[in-house]
């Protein structure tokens, strides 16, 4: 809320300065969001970007804080599940691997550098490092929610029973082969089977599924460890079964709206954190987990423009299934670099970020609370009054992979009520863009200056 003026409310002013605790850059800058969280066991850590360092950075001091000192099990990331569970290998001692950048080597498909950067290979090395202090049982695994695999994990579903069960490796293959004459884009295959140009293969994908869980993991193994491992490949190829059934649905949505593809993506990210805490506490671990995603899957959809248009989402969803066992933590800056592209498909650059608008949660904090700050809004009379202060609807930034600055109120803005959006907020007033490990030419190039090309 602002002013005429463009400042900031006063009212909204006093209460987010009374909250804010100011980052220092030491080990107790988390002490404040660690009280909040106390003994619940989701933390859904989000960005305002998918291309900023300070967020990458922050996310993995807290989680390294989580795993070492409240017993979290698991980071799951806005990712594929095949390209983390190779990285989840790495950081549990089983891949073959020689390095983190190695172990990162799945995440071949554009946006590659929102988890081929050097904050993520920091996050992965400090996870292996912990892992080889505690030992296996109380190892700390890699995970993805995501959905765009299909190919991939189709791959992996016919790897597992090649290994296995040669007879029902045939199977699934004469089963997945009804996307063979659609090539590598999934989206052919969903326009055709949308339109009735083509059988869906719905029928296929769902007896596939059915068909590996009746099969059960080899709890007879030799060892413990043997037996461990073959639970945990058995649920890693049920997630990647699973994933081609909820892929085949969201392709074949992509052509009815966005709000029933967006609500089938946020749902299958959900559902596969709710089969990953159970089978961490099937495994006798606390099914604690870490959750890193954009703001815009992670902040309570109730709360935005996007929940008055129909759309639910990841955060929404864990609150509703999990209750106050959820903490949702939203990250924002004001102006800084990212690292972005101009168009799907693009070469990653690093990009000027404008100043955030007034009227926004972004412009609020950078009139009144300290440069780099935690908000909490939950669990003192300040952190209380900051939410009431923003229980009304501010404009909210959403950078994804895509920036393009001269459209950035319509292409870049939602309105959301923050303090029913979130538990805890994190501010950055000025970031710099993550370091990609490919960078291409343009990666390092600045941005023409805004009046480009007339410099007027």
């Amino acid at each position: 809320m602002h002013d005429g003026a463009g400042m900031t409310d006063p009212h909204l002013a006093t209460a987010l300065r009374d909250a804010a605790r100011p980052l220092t850059g030491d080990d107790s800058d988390h002490d404040t969001l660690l009280d909040v969280v106390g003994d619940r066991r989701l933390v859904l850590l989000g960005e305002g970007s998918h291309g900023t360092h300070e967020f990458y950075a922050a996310r993995a001091a807290i989680t390294r804080r989580l795993i070492v000192e409240r017993g979290f099990d698991a980071v799951a990331v806005e990712g594929d599940w095949p390209d983390s569970d190779r990285a989840n290998h790495w950081v549990r001692g089983r891949g073959r691997d020689a390095t983190a950048a190695d172990a990162l080597g799945g995440f071949r498909r554009f946006p590659q550098w929102m988890w081929r950067n050097t904050d993520v290979v920091r996050l992965l090395d400090t996870l292996r490092a912990h892992n080889q202090r505690v030992g296996r049982e109380r190892a700390a695994g890699f995970y993805g929610l995501d959905l765009y695999s299909l190919h991939a994990s189709i791959d992996e579903v016919l790897r597992y029973l090649d290994e296995t069960d040669p007879d029902a490796a045939r199977r699934a293959r004469y089963r997945y082969a009804c996307f063979d004459h659609f090539g590598e884009d999934p989206q052919q295959y969903g326009y055709a089977a949308s339109f009735d140009l083509s059988q869906s293969c719905e029928d296929a994908v769902v007896q596939q599924l059915v068909d590996l869980r009746r099969r059960a993991p080899d709890a007879d193994a030799d060892d413990a460890r043997d037996a461990d491992d073959a639970a945990d490949d058995f649920f890693s190829a049920e997630q990647n079964a699973r994933l081609v059934l909820d892929a085949e649905r969201y392709y074949r949505s992509m052509f009815h709206g966005r709000v029933s593809s967006w609500n089938l993506r946020d749902t299958h990210m959900a559902d596969t954190l709710d089969a990953l805490v159970q089978h961490l506490r099937a495994k006798g671990r606390e099914g604690k987990v870490v959750v890193w995603a954009h703001n815009s899957h992670l902040g309570d959809a109730r709360a935005t423009e996007m929940g008055a248009g129909g759309e639910i989402n990841l955060g929404q969803l864990a609150r509703e299934r999990h209750g106050d066992d959820a903490v949702l933590v939203g990250f924002t800056t004001h102006t800084g670099t990212v690292t972005a592209a101009h168009d799907w498909g693009d070469a990653a650059q690093r990009m000027k970020v404008n100043p955030s608008l007034p009227g926004s949660i972004e412009r609020a904090l950078h009139d009144a609370a300290p440069p780099r700050c935690v908000v909490p809004l939950r669990g003192s009379a300040a952190a209380d009054a900051a939410r009431a202060a923003l229980d009304t609807a501010l404009l909210e930034r959403a950078i994804g992979v895509i920036y393009r600055p001269r459209t950035e109120r319509q292409s870049h803005y939602f309105h959301a009520r923050v303090g029913r959006q979130f538990d805890v907020l994190y501010h950055f007033d000025e970031s710099r863009a993550v370091h990609p490990l490919e960078r291409a030419g343009t990666w390092t190039a600045d941005e023409p200056p805004e009046t480009y090309p007339s410099a007027l």
